[in-house]
């Protein structure tokens, strides 16, 4: 099977995750029970369904390109990725936000290739507010309405940081002491990159643990909104990297 491109891959994409979506607005209005992964993370019943449901429909989609899934990844049953392109999947990125029904949790897909994030989809489903690309650009839709192109803000009349709600460091204080802060504010999950992407954010420090898994869709959609993912030493975040582990980044609007 052919994988599908452009206007048709995106759509394909953004079913799938308002599917992923749906189910696990199920669970979130139902009594959530956590579980601890061995590394003490926690995982629900939401995310293990909502991943089966993506996994299946992007094996219908494309079934030689091998998934690499947070859930399956954690059961040791990540596949080898090898030169091609491969899914990088976050079926309920925030879960800690999903278990304290803030609303703050994401459906995140992506696509790599080279090590790229060429498409992805950041779905929050309890706001709603979608963030995805489409050829070669970036947009969003609220409330389901109709999608609207974004573009990222290089905060040249103030800089709005973003910071994790659920991961904030020492590491991202002292950081932040570098810059002329005119407002901070905190969101959970892949949310900070769509904040960034569509220009309501400049600066988002992560110097803490992630997973390809949590960035790839953001960071895709970042970059087509002309916004940066990059290491502190100046490189674009890769993706493919033995054991799917991110070092420290900074996400930043245009030209910022």
């Amino acid at each position: 099977m052919t994988l599908p491109k452009g206007p048709e891959l995106s759509d394909a994409l953004r079913q799938l995750a308002c599917a992923a979506g749906d189910l696990i607005m199920d669970y979130y209005d139902r009594r959530i029970v956590a579980r601890a992964k061995a590394d003490a993370s926690p995982v629900t019943d939401a995310d293990e369904a909502a991943e089966r449901l993506i996994v299946e429909g992007l094996r219908s989609l494309a079934p030689e390109i091998p998934i690499v899934a947070e859930e399956l990844f954690a059961a040791g049953r990540a596949p080898a990725v090898g030169d091609g392109p491969f899914w990088l999947v976050d079926p309920l990125d925030g879960t800690k936000e999903f278990i304290n029904r803030n609303g703050e949790f994401t459906v995140n897909i992506a696509l790599i290739r080279d090590g790229e994030p060429v498409e992805g989809v950041v779905l929050a489903p309890a706001l709603p507010v979608i963030y995805f690309t489409r050829a070669g650009a970036a947009f969003m839709a609220e409330g389901g309405g109709d999608p609207q192109p974004i573009r990222a803000d290089s905060g040249d009349d103030g800089v709005v940081v973003v910071v994790s709600r659920s991961h904030y460091s020492a590491e991202t204080d002292d950081f932040l002491k570098h810059y002329e802060i005119s407002r901070e504010r905190a969101a959970g999950s892949s949310l900070k990159f769509g904040l960034i992407a569509s220009g309501a954010a400049n600066l988002y420090p992560r110097l803490g643990r992630t997973m390809e898994w949590d960035t790839a869709a953001g960071d895709a959609v970042v970059r087509a909104a002309g916004g940066s993912v990059r290491t502190l030493g100046g490189e674009p975040l890769s993706y493919g990297k033995p054991g799917f582990e991110n070092p420290p980044f900074i996400v930043r609007g245009q030209g910022s």
